[in-house]
């Protein structure tokens, strides 16, 4: 049983519902969380933890959306395969994802590992599979779904495996509906009246790439999507495989990619179908995109909610105490539990994770502070360095605008924080650096009192 005390409320019986649900055995797929490269597009934040262990939603990390979505579907075998920074993601997914013995599942991290016969990392994503083809295939299952660890969004897979299995599909390569402007990133299919996929196209640069990729829209709308002028399949870079396919597609090539590789292959001879999808999506990919990403979780009717009641997202149970706010004024923000808000303090449009100590007359707007993973008397317990003329948390009369204050930073009184300059981009400094635009104050950094960005 999950430590979570919400995931403690399920019923032991719906376990056993979980393995027939829909006419589809859940018990008899397996998954594959992809932990992702370096996350240079998403550094600094991933100077010190891979992009799955990036921290959302204020008290969420990343990879606890692909993580819930298999658990809501009653997929109870998962591999999550990291590589790099990959200590604190470790930590998180051991301390909140434990089944008990009655639920017979497992989620497991594979790291990557140099052997006798492949003394490389992962090459790709394809590759990553393919290294760990003996975890695959020792397990009692047909099929295969891969999952990006690096994505927002919330998908019942027990529907896709449904049209797989009713298409009699080989593989199955989720999509979703996008307009031709927002295809230049994306890989876009070209399908047939079935649904079935004829053709791909790998991050599309121009209108002419574009000829004979585009989808009739009457097809999207009967199956019951409103287009809205969105005429492109995207893939999501959600796959279902029957595990013999997959096995041999990798055993038998030295394909390192799905996307540029491994799917234009399949298409000219196996049945490669396509699963369209119509909720929220959103590739973290980018420091931008993780920024607006999390703003838009804090307003009032947000696109993506983090709790339903049929399918939560789950994470680590911290039991920490209710959140302190005195005299201060928020709006259009989430507010994680831990936290203290002192008074006078103004927090608009932001998002304030867990333990987050705010002083008075603190004005944050439009900012993401991540908090920190210990209070000031833990770090001073668990540490023999000379304890900070600084506390953990941000110091009163400060001011943080178009800002990410990752975790455990240390800022002083009357700090400035804001790109005033309007740049692009900064070089990393001793304190931060800017990046799409927005400042950075990289995690555990130490800022003195009085310093202006």
């Amino acid at each position: 049983m999950f430590n979570d005390q919400n995931i403690a409320t399920i019923e032991e019986n719906e376990v056993w519902k979980w393995k027939l649900i829909k006419g589809v055995r859940m018990d008899k797929v397996l998954a594959l969380i992809l932990g992702g490269g370096r996350g240079t597009r998403l550094y600094p934040l991933t100077k010190v933890r891979s992009k799955p262990a990036v921290p959302v939603a204020g008290k969420y990390r990343l990879i606890d959306i692909p993580l819930s979505n298999c658990i809501n579907s009653g997929i109870l075998k998962v591999y999550v395969l990291t590589q790099f920074n990959s200590m604190s993601l470790h930590r998180h997914i051991r301390s909140a994802y434990m089944f008990d013995i009655y639920r017979r599942g497992f989620i497991e991290i594979l790291a990557a590992e140099q052997t006798i016969e492949n003394p490389n990392w992962y090459q790709g994503t394809a590759d990553a599979v393919k290294k760990s083809m003996r975890y695959i295939e020792s397990n009692n299952v047909d099929y295969v779904i891969i999952l990006s660890g690096d994505q927002l969004y919330r998908m019942d897979f027990r529907e896709m495996l449904k049209v797989h299995q009713e298409c009699g599909a080989d593989a199955t390569i989720a999509s979703i509906p996008v307009a031709p402007k927002d295809t230049h990133g994306l890989g876009i299919m070209r399908i047939d009246e079935t649904g079935q996929v004829r053709g791909f196209l790998e991050k599309p640069q121009s209108e002419e790439e574009l000829e004979g990729f585009e989808t009739d829209l009457d097809w999207i709308a009967e199956h019951g999507i409103d287009p809205r002028g969105r005429s492109c399949l995207a893939s999501m870079g959600i796959y279902i495989f029957n595990k013999k396919l997959l096995v041999h597609a990798l055993s038998s090539t030295e394909y390192k990619d799905f996307g540029k590789e491994v799917f234009p292959a399949l298409i000219r001879s196996k049945k490669v179908h396509t699963y369209v999808f119509d909720g929220y999506w959103e590739d973290i990919g980018t420091i931008r995109s993780f920024f607006d990403a999390n703003l838009s979780l804090a307003k009032q009717n947000p696109p993506f909610e983090m709790f339903q009641p049929d399918a939560p997202i789950y994470t680590n149970a911290r039991f920490l105490p209710s959140t302190q706010v005195s005299g201060a004024t928020i709006s259009d923000s989430l507010i994680a539990d831990g936290c203290t808000i002192g008074k006078g303090a103004v927090i608009e449009n932001s998002v304030i994770g867990v333990r987050c100590q705010i002083g008075e007359n603190v004005t944050i707007r439009n900012s993401i502070v991540m908090g920190c993973d210990f209070y000031e008397h833990e770090a001073e317990a668990e540490s023999d360095e000379p304890k900070s003329s600084i506390p953990l948390g941000i110091g009163q009369g400060s001011y943080i605008e178009n800002a990410i204050i990752d975790k455990n930073c240390r800022i002083g009184d009357s700090v400035r924080i804001m790109n005033a300059p309007h740049w692009e981009t900064m070089d990393e400094t001793e304190f931060c650096q800017i990046v799409d635009g927005i400042v950075v104050v990289q995690k555990g950094n130490v800022i003195p009192s009085g310093w202006v960005m």
